[in-house]
Order: C-alpha cells, then sequence, then structure tokens
C-alpha cells in the first residue's frame, strides 16, 4: 500500500491523534486482530476453545451478543468461545464477477448470500473448531447453495460435533462466566474513560465516513 493510500484514509481525521491511534490499533495489533472475543468481561483464555470462520462466514452474533464487524468484512477470524454452550449465528456469502458489459454506476460483482444460519457448539477447553462445507465452484452452485445451506462444524480430529440450520430468530443467551476483576470499575473520578470514548467515536466515524477502496487499502496495509 503506497503512502497516498494511507494518508488519503487519514486525511479526514480531525485530530492528528486519532490517526495515530489508528496506526498503533491496526499495525501493532495486527498479529491478534484476527482473534474475536464472543463474551463480555475477562476470562481465562487458556481454557476457551476457538472457531475458525474463513472469510465467506460472516459471524452476527454469538450467544445473543452482536459482535462489531466494520473492520472484519471478507476476513478469515478465529472467535474465542467459552467452555460449554454457545449459540453461532452467521452468513454464508460469496462474491463473483460479472461477464460482460457492465454499466456505469452498476456493480461489477454478484454477491449470493444465505439467510442467517444458526448453530450450536458444546465447546470443549482447548478444543479448535472449523466450518466444513462443499465450496460451490460457480455462481449456480453457489445460488444453489445458498438457498439449501448446509454445513456442520468439526473438531480438530475432523468429527463432526454440530450440524447448522436456518436461525428461527431467537438468540440463545448464557450466564455470564467471565467477571470484571475486582477493582476495574470505571468509578475513577478522572475523565479518561469518557476520552477513549470519545476516541473510539471518532475513529468510528472516520470508518463510516471512508470509501470502499479506501477501507480495503487500509485493511491491506494494516494486515502487511
Amino acid at each position: 500500500m503506497s503512502n497516498y493510500d494511507v494518508s488519503a484514509f487519514f486525511r479526514k481525521a480531525r485530530y492528528p491523534a486519532i490517526a495515530l491511534i489508528a496506526v498503533l490499533v491496526f499495525a501493532g495489533c495486527s498479529s491478534t486482530m484476527s482473534n474475536v472475543k464472543t463474551w463480555e468481561g475477562d476470562a481465562d483464555v487458556s481454557g476457551t476453545a476457538v472457531l475458525k470462520a474463513p472469510a465467506e462466514i460472516d459471524v452476527l452474533q454469538v450467544n445473543g451478543r452482536r459482535l462489531t464487524n466494520f473492520l472484519m468484512d471478507d476476513l478469515a477470524l478465529d472467535f474465542e468461545l467459552l467452555p460449554g454452550e454457545n449459540q453461532v449465528v452467521f452468513t454464508y456469502k460469496t462474491i463473483w464477477a460479472k461477464s460482460g458489459v457492465v454499466r456505469n454506476g452498476e456493480s461489477k460483482v454478484h454477491v449470493i448470500e444465505t439467510a442467517p444460519q444458526a448453530v450450536t457448539i458444546d465447546a470443549e477447553p482447548g478444543e479448535t473448531y472449523r466450518f466444513s462445507f462443499e465450496a460451490p465452484d460457480s455462481r449456480s452452485e453457489a445460488e444453489s447453495f445458498a438457498s439449501d445451506f448446509s454445513a456442520d462444524i468439526v473438531n480438530a480430529s475432523g468429527e463432526a460435533v454440530a450440524s447448522a440450520k436456518a436461525w428461527d430468530g431467537r438468540s440463545a443467551e448464557r450466564t455470564a462466566v467471565a467477571l470484571t476483576p475486582v477493582g476495574s470499575r470505571s468509578d475513577d473520578s478522572g475523565n479518561g474513560g469518557s476520552e477513549e470514548a470519545g476516541t473510539l467515536e471518532e475513529l468510528k466515524a472516520l470508518w463510516g465516513e471512508a470509501s470502499e477502496e479506501e477501507r480495503r487499502s487500509f485493511l491491506r496495509w494494516a494486515f502487511e
């Protein structure tokens, strides 16, 4: 990614500090950004399980907790799960280039996406799970697959442990296992928390104003 591409993204920032924070977040933490925590609070990470999701899988929520995905489009991600039952709601999306002439303003690709699907995984501590399905080889196959979607969740040994089905719209919420450590409550007299929240909102606004090409260029640069 060129310096021009990076600067084009950051020119919209109201404060130089926001651009600096974004660089630190994406460049300094790029090696861990593929891991997504699916619960509130803290937990012993050594006792969690991992669900590996390819770029075609867009995880919408886990145990009723919606996941922020404004930086996660089209990325393969590892979702950390607490031991026990975890309901994962997701969609499967593929993109296919259009053939022939494309009119001005018309999308150059076909986007094929399933209705929301759900799967419940009884996660074992330290286990790794992944999605297993027959990937389509053509747009017509993708359309058929999306209308009659099927996928399994398999463990590290390749054994199927759960199967996905169409989501009925009901979210399964679990009792919180992860608790906030004593002494970490935000009851300090300082305003550090509000400042951090303000900076986060600025970053979200900046991302929302960026064009699709600026977003993709920025993500390519951040993950180099």
